[in-house]
């Protein structure tokens, strides 16, 4: 007979969180902030109350344990309460990106089968194109309608016990961007969420506490907005939301409400530095209040822009990760040595990806598995593991990850010693240049460090000698005038000289996905026939 320890069995279901912050931290306020400008307040209590009056409604429609409750929305307390809502009456929520293109849309909303469609007013137009091809909504709910939202939540009363199960149910769906074949749903369960929400309000990730003020950039719809939404009621965080996320919009925000954290992509920031300028420039005030951390995600950033935020005494985090781990897979954190080192060595360090929580592992291989050193110096295919990682992707019929649980992220990287991982390229990003290998993230990061440069994306072009060779697409900043000689003179002195792109072209814009990366793909099909201006001369 196996002995069982003698502690109590209780569940990991996302419903504590909520239950905790509406018990223990009630009244902490959560803002939204509306497209029109307009501000709504209410607190933990308030959201928790709408989370029943809506799990208590899809209940009614006779929404089953499993089912799926879709969102096409910005960041809002509404939506933070559909989450909870949905995941409370036993279902799943599932957040779609509004990026996407309308064949995606349809293809995931019927691949996902969504019963219900929750939606910003904004977005009626794409609802309305997107309905007659939608096989399985029955409901539609319009967040920001008074006849629509606001009907329902004076319908219902909130008296509502939530849906109890296994802790390995399924809570929330999110679709990968789609880059090549379809997208993919990632399924993530009680269990998973419970501990990656637990894991990330460590001091050594997001470091929040009922004292933080959070103002999440990086959209609900995106790779489940961090875990924020789940993190920040384990802590019990004051939220600030915004259905815009335009530069003056956000700076005002930070200052107003005394924002402490914020979480975004790095061309939030490159548009807030702008922003930034203009203030100072015309006598504003061009300051952060209270902000203390930042955490950038979603593609690597610039030296530049750590540099700029921590010489203002800002600490950044640098985060990676991906929808597949729910999604952080590593964070940067001060090391033991942070304050003997000066603020170069310092920033050298916040430019690396960070370290793993625990709960997952990281190792990396070369093209024949062969597991490779943690020297800093190795590179090779980075893989992951641990319980909120994903194991199969939704109705795939094989897992994702080998006979061990690797899962192989499509990332090249180095691991130092002290495991801090380096991100070098995406495995098909990587530039190869007479059999070496020329990381286009560190080309581009380099470049947009050069005055003048708001935007650049490196990629490789054929080359009868070398196979490829680099290009450099730029986009630059407003009224700057700098010449191709001028960025190539600035990488010089950032770069290994056979780094150094063989031609600076100057764009009006960059392709972006969804999620605010880059298109390489877009780029490499627009640029395959490319002809270098040196051949031709030739």
């Amino acid at each position: 007979m196996t002995m069982l320890g003698c502690m109590q069995d209780w569940e990991l279901r996302v419903t504590h969180l909520i239950d905790y912050a509406a018990r223990e931290h009630g009244p902490r306020e959560i803002l939204t902030r509306w497209a029109d400008g307009q501000v709504e307040r209410t607190n933990w209590a308030g959201v928790a109350l709408e989370a029943r009056k809506l799990a208590q409604a899809f209940t009614k429609w006779g929404l089953k344990p499993g089912d799926r409750v879709a969102t096409f929305a910005m960041n809002h307390h509404r939506h933070l309460a559909a989450w909870y809502g949905a995941i409370g009456c036993g279902g799943v929520i599932h957040t779609v990106n509004i990026r996407l293109f309308d064949e995606d849309l349809i293809y995931i909303m019927n691949h996902a089968e969504d019963r219900v469609l929750m939606y910003d007013a904004q977005f009626q137009p794409i609802i309305d194109r997107l309905k007659p091809h939608l096989k399985t909504v029955e409901h539609f709910i319009v967040f920001d309608s008074d006849d629509s939202y606001g009907a329902l939540m004076r319908d219902m009363d909130g008296a509502f016990d939530w849906v109890m199960g296994d802790e390995r149910d399924p809570c929330m769906l999110c679709y990968t961007s789609g880059t090549t074949g379809n997208p993919k749903g990632v399924l993530y369960q009680h269990r998973s969420t419970m501990l990656h929400a637990m894991a990330e309000i460590a001091p050594s990730i997001f470091d929040l506490s009922c004292a933080s003020v959070l103002l999440p950039i990086v959209p609900m719809f995106h790779a489940a907005s961090w875990g924020l939404p789940f993190a920040g009621a384990a802590a019990g965080v004051k939220f600030v939301f915004s259905t815009t996320n335009d530069a003056p919009t956000l700076h005002k925000l930070m200052r107003d409400e005394g924002v402490t954290h914020s979480a975004g992509v790095p061309t939030v920031w490159l548009a807030m530095f702008q922003h930034l300028d203009a203030t100072a420039k015309a006598g504003g005030d061009a300051g952060l209040g209270k902000l203390r951390l930042v955490t950038i995600g979603g593609s690597a950033a610039p030296r530049a822009m750590i540099e700029r935020l921590m010489k203002q005494g800002i600490r950044v985090a640098h985060a990676w990760g991906m929808t597949e781990t729910s999604p952080i897979g590593t964070m940067g954190a001060p090391t033991p040595d942070w304050d003997d080192l000066d603020i170069e060595a310092q920033i050298d360090i916040v430019c690396k990806q960070g370290r793993v929580p625990f709960g997952v592992e990281l190792r990396i291989v070369d093209d024949e598995d062969n597991v490779l050193p943690r020297d800093g110096t190795s590179s090779g295919r980075l893989q992951i593991r641990g319980p909120w990682v994903v194991k199969r992707y939704f109705k795939a019929e094989a897992d994702a990850v080998d006979a061990e649980q690797w899962f192989d992220t499509g990332d090249v990287s180095v691991i130092h010693a002290d495991g801090t991982m380096q991100i070098t390229d995406r495995a098909k990003d990587v530039i190869k240049s007479g059999g070496e290998w020329i990381s286009s993230v560190e080309l581009e990061n380099a470049a947009v460090g050069c005055p003048g440069v708001a935007e650049a994306a490196a990629i490789g072009v054929k080359h009868p000698k070398w196979d490829e060779r680099p290009i450099l697409l730029v986009v630059r900043k407003e009224g700057a005038t700098l010449s191709e000689a001028d960025v190539v003179n600035y990488l010089a002195g950032q770069v290994v000289k056979w780094w150094l792109p063989d031609e600076v072209l100057f764009v009006d814009s960059l392709p972006h996905t969804g999620t605010g990366k880059i298109q390489k793909a877009e780029l490499r099909k627009q640029y395959k026939d490319y002809e270098l201006k040196a051949l031709n001369a030739a």
